[in-house]
């Protein structure tokens, strides 16, 4: 049952596609899905932007996007903690650019690409294997705690030097784990063979040539860039002694002063939809304006090194069995999650984009339903799109 003060409302977008209109039943059983979500407390609010062919062809926006004392709805253009989602929208799309400019290649290893004395068991790891996963790093490590707070620029510094002096968890090369170690090493990397920040190069480079204004970075030192009813809420912070809100949840992003490879990036549904259908259109070659389709084409290609990997360059494909984009979406297809409850899944095959951006960990992070509630959203959104172009 859903509770008497649920905000839900759905529309669709655009019911014309060559003459045809999505099926009324599936529709309504994306919006249902939806409202059963919050009914079942999967997550306070969320916004799902689908489409075909890199145009939006559904939109639904429900719940909350605090239950705070403001209970302020969720919209359609409420910007959201994007989390993990920042490693392929925007490092991985960073070293992305630097590999198409030719500044660095895959094979360089972190003595190539740092300025800094890297330990033995270090030396070899490559750019590729950072991308991919495989680098034998820790998968996470409370760093935030080991470094003076207050000082954003000397802990972060203080925080990549803890990388670097990390055990390692296995021999490079030899397995996956996902790791969030890696890709602050990814940031690093960007900033010195750049020159700039990781928020400054993917700006000048993809996010303001697409004229996206509600994609960035929030430096945890600044002012917010919009109103605070603007954001979706995510924990209430032991740590900080807050909920989190307009200023990334992840503690060691916060700790690096906002700006991290792993997490920091903020953005609505729509303008991650129009930079994920931007990369669908250069993959297919339709567009060559903001990188090499070639390239694009590499890093959306699952890794064969490791054998038995999932893993391409800054994205994940589906896996066999569980997969979180349910049983539809094709094996060419790329996608990511984030810890705060956000996902994207692009299939090349069906041509076929699907946002999903919730605050679930709003107001703790105890709450792990929407592992089972993603593919069965997934699933519902894909025979909709399916039945659209039939």
């Amino acid at each position: 049952m859903l509770s008497s003060d649920t905000w839900c409302y759905g529309h669709i977008l655009k019911r014309g596609y060559e003459g045809k209109s999505v099926y009324k039943n599936s529709t309504i059983r994306i919006d249902e899905l939806l409202c059963e979500g919050l009914g079942n407390r999967v997550f306070p609010g969320a916004v799902v932007v689908a489409g075909k062919n890199e145009r939006v062809l559904y939109s639904n926006a429900v719940g909350f996007a605090s239950t705070e004392s403001d209970r302020v709805p969720m919209r359609e253009n409420t910007i959201f903690d994007l989390a993990s989602l920042t490693k392929p929208l925007a490092t991985a799309l960073a070293v992305m650019k630097l590999v198409e400019k030719g500044t660095v290649n895959l094979n360089l290893t972190l003595t190539d690409l740092l300025p800094a004395d890297v330990p033995a068991d270090k030396k070899a790891i490559t750019l590729r294997q950072l991308l991919c996963h495989s680098a034998g790093l820790i998968d996470w490590m409370p760093l935030y705690k080991q470094v003076e707070q207050g000082k954003a620029g000397q802990a972060k510094e203080q925080i990549r030097r803890l990388v670097l002096q990390s055990p390692l968890e296995y021999v490079p090369g030899t397995k996956t784990l996902y790791s969030d170690l890696g890709y602050m090493l990814l940031e690093w990397i960007v900033e010195v063979v750049s020159g700039i920040s990781l928020a400054e190069f993917v700006s000048r480079h993809f996010y303001a040539p697409l004229g996206l204004q509600r994609t960035f970075f929030q430096e945890v030192d600044k002012p917010l860039r919009y109103p605070l009813e603007e954001y979706a809420a995510t924990e209430k912070c032991r740590w900080r002694g807050r909920v989190m809100r307009g200023f990334v949840h992840d503690e060691n992003a916060y700790a690096m002063g906002g700006i991290a490879g792993h997490a920091g990036l903020f953005s609505t549904s729509g303008e991650v939809f129009t930079l994920c259908a931007t990369l669908f259109a250069h993959y297919h070659g339709k567009r060559s304006d903001l990188v090499e389709p070639s390239v694009v084409r590499e890093f959306f290609t699952r890794q064969e090194d490791p054998k038995g990997s999932t893993w391409a360059l800054g994205w994940d494909t589906p896996s066999p069995r569980g997969s979180a984009a349910g049983r539809y979406f094709s094996a060419n297809s790329v996608g990511h999650l984030g810890f705060t409850g956000t996902s994207v899944w692009m299939d090349f095959d069906e041509d076929m984009i699907v946002v999903f951006l919730t605050n679930r960990v709003h107001p703790t992070r105890d709450n792990n339903r929407i592992k089972a509630f993603r593919p069965y959203l997934h699933d519902a959104v894909a025979r909709c799109l399916r039945e659209y172009s039939a």
